[in-house]
Order: C-alpha cells, then structure tokens, then sequence
C-alpha cells in the first residue's frame, strides 16, 4: 500500500458505511472514500478534479490516489471541465458510464441531456433547447447548475471534446474527420481547444500504432452493471424487422437513415469490460454523435439499474422479480417515428403480427441499401416516405391505416414531434392528439422512444396478466393505483412485470 493510501486509510472519513451522494450538494468527505477506495459504483456519478495536475478524472482512476485538500468533486464532467481542469489520460473520462436517469426525479435535465446527446444545441441556443422542454431559458440553466454543475452549453462543449478524444484514442481516423465527426465547426478551433487543455495538439493524443483503414468505426460505450444482455437482445430478436435488422450469434445489427444518408451499425456485448462495442459504417461523419445517442437509448445504457431496482423492490410483489432478472433494462426505439409505427402495427395483434406488418411496409415504402451487409436490404421508411405511400397492401383494416397516414402527417408537418417534450403527462396528451393513437400506444411511444421513465401503459393485456401472478386480473385503473408507488420508474416495473408474464406464458405452452 502506497503512504498516501495509507494515510488515507487512517482518515476519520475513511468508514466502512458508503453515504448516499446527492449530486445537488456533494459531501467532500463521502466523494473522497469512494477515490481512495477506486469504489466502481460512483463512476459515472462523481469526477474529482486535482489541483495539483490539473486533471479531472473518474473515482476509478489507476494514478495514486491525491490528498484530501487537493482534491475538488463535481457531479459532472462538464463542471469539472468548466472549472478548468482537463480530462485525465489513464482513466479516460469520455469512457465513463453516461448515467442521465440517476439524477432522481430532475427528469427535465433528462430530456435535455437527451436532447443535447443528439444533436448538440443548435442556432437558437438555451432558450430553443429550453422551449421543446416547455420551459425558460433562466430555469433550464438553474437546473442544470442544480443537478450537473454546468450550463447546457457547457455541457455541450464537453460532450464534444470528449467524443472526440475517444475516437483519437479508439479509432485511426484522421484528425480532419474526428473533429468533424465530433461535431466542431472547423479543424482551427478543434487544434485550439486541445492545446488549450492538453497543452498538446490533437494528434499528439493518438497511441503508437494507431492507423486509418478500419472498416467501419468502433467505440466503446459502457455501462453500470448488472446488466441483462439476454433479456434486451431476446427482446430485440423477437421484434426485429426482416431486411432492417439482424440478430445472429448475439451481435444486433440495422440499417440506418440519418438526414438522407444510409449506412448500419452493428453492436456487440463484451461483458468483461462492462461495455458494448460499437461499429459505425455511415458516409456522413456529423451523424456520429445522434447514432451513437440512438444505440444508447435502444440498449438502455443511461440507466443506473441499482438505484432504479432498490427502489422498485421496496413493493414486495416486485422484489422477486427483480431477484429474478437483475439488471433489466426498458429497451428504447431507434427512432421515434419507427417506434410510432410499430404501435400501430401491433395494436390488436401479437408481436410476431406486427413484425411482419412492418417488414412489409419496409418493402413497399423503405429505401434499398444495396452494400449494408448480410439480410441488411432497407431502411426503415420516413414519415414523408409513408405518407406518400399507398398503404392498402399492407392489408390491415382501415382505421390503422389511417392511423398510420396520421402519424406521418403529423411527423412531416413537426420533425420534433417524437423528441422529449414538457412532462410524461405533455408528452401522452401531444401523442393522443393524433388520430388513432390512443392512451396505450401514447404511453408505449412515450416508454420506447422518448425515453420516458414513468410511462406506463396501464391497459397492456401482458402487464394485467404480469401484475396479476395467480390472483384475479387487476383492471388498468387498479394497476395504475397500485404503480403509484413505482414512479418515478414505472417503465421499468412495467419491463418486469412483461418479462414475468413471458416467463409464465412459455412455461405454461
């Protein structure tokens, strides 16, 4: 044991009870035991700034640990980056686990951090980012101060610095490419902004060895364990779309339109790293940073599953089921229109019905992707693809086909109709306005695709049938009453109670 560590050791806040660290008012004293002892259930939670290098990094970091008064805690890396410290080089905070559903009930900084993931801030700035929240610019800047330590902007800044120093570090792509695909508006303030932080230029980053050629990008995206692949990729195979999607030998592979472009990805599981790796074959490198948000909502990445289950099973009916499958995940949708659609479809038919709904409408509206790789042939349709669309060969009855018109109409006339927006209750009345969408499939959309924590479709026959475990059926009301007590991770009590019900089906044939 190094003196420091020892010293450390003999420090009154070195005890063996871990506190709870709100990220609002950190305690300094609780921060430090979790750096001294390299504690893995705050990374991703708390970033410590050193004082003495300059360097911000995770509570997992290998260096030797700093003393106490050298030590600074943020709740984030863009207030540690904001603050004046850089990105350390050994524990590499872009690697960190992007925890956005930990920050309890701030579900507005949520769908902003959603938000910024995918597209950045654009030209109208906070107050364009706060507007799509139903809020004021002044408001959305106190919460993020509140629960992140950072303006939006700032956090923004560090989003992009961070992405691009794990495609320096991850990839062999020229430098010209990563500050493009990083989003920065011109190789001149990308040399910039890492001189300034790292004293160094850009490539002077890049591993010995590294090269260009890859086919394809990979990066890592991890995650805080558990984490049950099985159950999110048996999800994915059951409704994967023939000609769109792939699942073979546990690698999820789709095709994807992004601005008019096309291209696909494939995502592998490396549970030793506690991370997914991500290939990326796209022809538009701005288009990194949105597919890579997307692949994080599908596999629900963002979640930080402890807190989330420890609150769930203080009800004693899902304390079992979560014993049972710890680490389930609520998948996400690709894209919000898709996951629209696929609503629809499976309004009053099973799953397997409505796979093979959607990969008809693949066929007879969807673009053809030539070279996307084996069984990989379409991208899924846009809404004006849809909308121009003859859709009585779909052969479904007439009200979800004009459902479907509907919903497409709606995405034209409003591109940010299926981004987060106001409230989980804004967000199902926005939906519902909709003809053809009702309370189920505005609480469905609102679950898988903007990625809301406390929907809950309460009239889903295999949620009554999960929540009922032997007694009589509850009634949506009766359940909605009884998931009060859930919130505000109803969409994961429902992921359980799905999950249960598919168990008991298939043991009962």
């Amino acid at each position: 044991m190094s003196e420091s560590r020892e010293r450390a050791t003999a420090r009154p806040w070195q005890s063996s009870a871990m506190d709870t660290l709100d990220p609002a008012t950190l305690d300094p004293a609780a921060c430090y035991r979790a750096l001294a002892t390299r504690d893995a259930r705050f990374d991703g939670r708390i970033f410590v700034g050193v004082a003495s290098t300059g360097t911000y990094c995770r509570p997992i970091c290998p260096a030797r640990t700093a003393k106490f008064e050298n030590c600074r805690f943020f709740p984030s890396a863009a207030a540690a980056q904001s603050a004046g410290f850089r990105p350390c080089l050994r524990c590499r905070p872009e690697t960190a686990p992007d925890l956005a559903s930990w920050r309890g009930t701030a579900n507005t900084v949520s769908r902003a951090l959603a938000l910024i993931a995918e597209g950045g801030i654009g030209e109208g700035g906070v107050e364009e980012l706060a507007e799509r929240l139903g809020m004021g610019g002044r408001q959305l800047r106190r919460l993020f101060r509140q629960h992140l330590g950072a303006t939006p902007i700032e956090v923004a800044q560090t989003r992009r610095v961070l992405l691009a120093k794990q495609l320096i570090h991850e990839t062999g792509l020229p430098m010209a490419e990563v500050a493009l695909a990083a989003g920065f508006g011109s190789i001149r303030r990308f040399n910039e902004t890492f001189q300034a932080l790292f004293g160094r230029p850009p490539s002077g980053l890049r591993r010995q060895g590294r090269s260009g050629g890859e086919i394809g990008t990979t990066l890592t995206v991890r995650y805080r364990p558990p984490y049950d692949w099985s159950e999110i990729i048996a999800h994915l195979s059951a409704r994967a779309i023939a000609g769109v999607e792939t699942i073979a030998e546990n690698v999820y592979r789709r095709t994807v339109q992004h601005e008019g472009g096309l291209g696909w990805i494939e995502v592998r599981h490396q549970p030793a790293r506690q991370a997914l790796a991500v290939t990326i074959r796209f022809p538009e490198l701005r288009a990194l940073p949105s597919i890579l948000a997307r692949v994080r909502r599908v596999f629900d990445v963002g979640a930080d599953i402890e807190a989330i289950d420890d609150h769930l099973a203080r009800d004693p009916f899902l304390a079992p089921l979560i014993a049972e499958r710890p680490g389930l995940r609520a998948p996400g949708g690709w894209d919000g229109f898709e996951m629209a659609v696929r609503a629809i479809l499976g309004q009053q038919v099973t799953v397997a019905g409505a796979r093979g709904l959607a990969g008809r409408l693949v066929t007879l509206c969807g673009a053809a992707l030539p070279e996307a790789g084996p069984r990989l042939t379409h991208a899924f349709p846009t809404p004006e693809q849809v909308a121009a669309c003859d859709l009585s060969a779909l052969g479904m009855p007439q009200p979800r086909r004009a459902a479907l018109q509907a919903l497409a109409e709606a995405a034209v006339a409003d591109p940010g109709l299926f981004r987060p927006f106001g409230s989980i209750e804004a967000a199902v009345a926005r939906l519902r306005a909709i003809k053809g969408i009702g309370d189920w499939t505005a609480h469905y959309i609102a679950l898988r695709a903007l990625r809301e924590p406390d929907a809950f479709p309460a009239s889903d026959v295999g949620l009554l049938r999960g929540a009922a475990a032997g007694a009589a059926r509850p009634t949506p009301a009766e359940l909605t009453r009884r998931a009060e007590i859930w919130r505000p991770w109803r969409a994961y009590a429902a992921q359980h109670l799905w999950a249960a019900d598919a168990s008991r089906q298939a043991f009962h044939g």
